[in-house]
């Protein structure tokens, strides 16, 4: 079927025609180089009997050899050294053919060595031409064949292979219209030099006065290697000259599968962040993770699967998964076993708050440690439905613990968030509680420990995937406020923040990470519309929806009354109360005035009243503030 589909296309049989006017030259320039351009017609006779066989020998062995199944537009090397075979294999045996049938007399063999040069030189020269003439400016150019279309004035970042690659294709592609004034690379050994005839024209700090002089309108960066760090500084370069951007990941990231062709017009997380990732100080970990029996909670969320992926690096003995998704459960069950290849796995589809459930769990397994990562965290919703907060995040965080303390378990590390500071709605209220929960808790043989998130990018829920839906429909790209900023980090960063605690806690304290400048919300989206090939407010609109029940304009990391000390990692603050490691004597409660308050909350969980669930959590933490907002319950009753 495919030789058929060859034999039908007419530039097969013209570049095989061409190809044999081009044996024929070839053999009569042999001659007249051997016999310096004068032949006598005794030396001009050999030429004749060989040329009626050689030409089609020629084109028999090139076809054989698959060298008319190329497409010549697309010329390398290696279709050169193809070329060079072909021709040595023709030479040798037209060799063969006048020793056989003329015993050389009369022959000379210098001419069919030079025929076998001249054969490679012609043809891969007809290839090359062919070849010069769709990768250059020939065919734009051409009265004829020339795109008359505008060309986008651009500027390639990053001199490396992948901006070599990218300036290739833009130069190879006549579908792109894009004028390429110039390469920007920090590498002082590459400044004056040039890649295609594009020449490097300064370092990153440049940009500025090369987008203003070029009047350049759009910036390809091709870096893949860029820290988050440095990709932001490039980025707020273009938006402070108003010029449009893209990133784009080396070919070898797609090739082997770890970046996606959809990345091409998609932005890494990393490169939101505006700092430098944060990386692990591993040699503690080990000592408490190695050989060590791991319970984690959620273990099926973005969190908590990502953690089920960290700990493994420490070899850990065994991983007790609980989660109450089934098909969460089984997903992160089947990576672990087929894709890292640990076997020694428990899975526990269940509901923490079932006590007798839990109870049954460590008194069989025994763990070392625990993760707790499993809670609701998506704020309106748990406006609406308080008494899923309480049980979710307060009873189940609660049961959880006191199984710790009950079985003996050596380390305990809660997973928290920013929003329990100052909290503004029901997620962050509940969230505080079982830090004062945890806190209240400690010195009972079980070292406990809480971390302290900002938003995690890329998560379920996290805004920045809805915004990638949002942008792959045409927009528009939906933000609560214009002001509106939140700190952010990735997966990988938070599960490894849970990982680092466990190492540097001693007891009752929560550790935050040093996440730099909070994030302007809708710069993001901007920057997100930008990265994926838009204009933001032309090509994708931006609109603004307000404030959504318990949210805030703005984050905070720590609360009155705590301090901010230094820990063993330079990226890692934890924070205490001033007076102690429980707040709650700071405040003059004791911890049975805790579980008073907690059985208050949730009786009104059982009964679910929104309202009184809100009043009881006020009560615990006086620098709450609730919200108006009524319960789907409440809302039901009016309609």
């Amino acid at each position: 079927m495919i030789i058929h589909a060859q034999f039908k296309n007419p530039k097969l049989y013209l570049m095989m025609l061409g190809d044999a006017f081009l044996f024929g030259v070839a053999h009569w320039l042999a001659y007249l180089f051997r016999f310096e351009f004068s032949l006598s017609q005794s030396e001009i006779q050999p030429f004749y009997l060989v040329l009626v066989w050689l030409v089609p020998l020629k084109t028999c062995i090139f076809y054989a050899l698959g060298l008319y199944r190329g497409m010549w537009r697309y010329i390398s090397v290696w279709d050169l050294w193809r070329l060079a075979n072909a021709s040595l294999l023709a030479m040798l045996i037209s060799m063969a053919i006048v020793l056989y049938l003329y015993r050389f007399q009369g022959f000379s063999r210098a001419v069919f060595l030079m025929d076998g040069i001249l054969t490679v030189v012609l043809t891969g020269g007809l290839r090359f031409l062919i070849r010069s003439y769709f990768s250059s400016d020939i065919k734009a150019n051409s009265p004829f064949f020339g795109d008359k279309r505008k060309k986008r004035r651009i500027l390639i970042v990053g001199a490396g292979d992948a901006g070599e690659k990218i300036l290739r294709e833009i130069l190879n592609n006549e579908q792109l219209h894009y004028d390429v004034l110039g390469i920007i690379d920090d590498d002082m050994q590459k400044q004056g030099r040039s890649i295609h005839g594009i020449p490097v024209l300064g370092t990153v700090k440049m940009m500025p006065l090369l987008l203003e002089k070029h009047s350049v309108q759009e910036v390809l960066i091709a870096v893949p290697s860029a820290s988050g760090g440095q990709m932001r500084r490039i980025l707020d370069i273009c938006k402070t000259c108003a010029v449009s951007y893209k990133t784009l990941p080396g070919i070898g990231e797609i090739i082997d599968g770890r970046v996606s062709v959809k990345a091409l017009r998609d932005v890494s997380y990393q490169d939101l962040l505006g700092r430098e990732p944060v990386q692990l100080n591993e040699t503690d970990i080990r000592h408490y993770l190695s050989e060590k029996k791991i319970l984690i909670t959620g273990c099926g969320g973005s969190i908590g699967s990502e953690l089920c992926r960290q700990v493994l690096r420490f070899q850990p003995g065994a991983l007790f998964l609980v989660d109450m998704s089934e098909e969460n459960l089984f997903r992160i069950q089947m990576e672990l076993m087929y894709e890292h290849s640990f076997k020694n796995i428990r899975v526990i589809l269940g509901q923490i708050q079932d006590q007798a459930l839990m109870r049954d769990v460590f008194q069989m397994y025994r763990p070392d440690v625990v993760f707790h990562a499993a809670a609701y965290k998506h704020v309106p919703m748990l406006e609406k439905n308080p008494w899923e907060a309480v049980d979710n995040n307060i009873q189940a965080s609660r049961t959880l613990m006191e199984m710790a303390i009950e079985h003996q378990v050596e380390r305990f590390v809660l997973v928290s968030t920013d929003k329990a500071v100052r909290p503004t709605n029901v997620m962050g209220a509940s969230k505080r509680i079982t830090e004062l929960l945890m806190q209240s808790l400690q010195g009972q043989g079980t070292r406990f420990m809480a971390v302290r998130f900002g938003n995690v990018v890329g998560s379920s829920g996290s805004v920045v995937p809805l915004f990638r839906r949002q942008i792959e429909q045409g927009g528009p790209v939906t933000v609560t406020h214009p002001d509106v900023t939140r700190y952010f980090m990735t997966i990988p960063e938070a599960a490894q923040l849970i990982i680092q605690a466990g190492a540097l806690g001693q007891g009752g304290e929560i550790f935050i990470l040093k996440m730099g400048m909070p994030v302007k919300i809708a710069d993001m989206a901007e920057d997100l519309i930008r990265l994926s090939g838009k204009e933001p407010h032309t090509e994708i609109k931006i609109a603004y929806t307000g404030l959504r029940e318990g949210e805030k304009l703005f984050e905070e990391l720590i609360t009155s009354g705590e301090g901010i000390v230094e820990t063993g990692h330079e990226k890692i603050m934890v924070l205490r109360s001033h007076a102690s490691t429980h707040p709650l004597e700071d405040d003059g409660h004791s911890r049975d005035w805790l579980i008073h308050q907690l059985t208050l909350v949730s009786d009104a969980a059982r009964r679910r009243d929104g309202k009184a669930i809100k009043r009881h959590l006020k009560d615990m933490i006086p620098e709450y503030t609730p919200q108006d907002a009524k319960s789907v319950l409440e809302k039901a009753d009016e309609n």
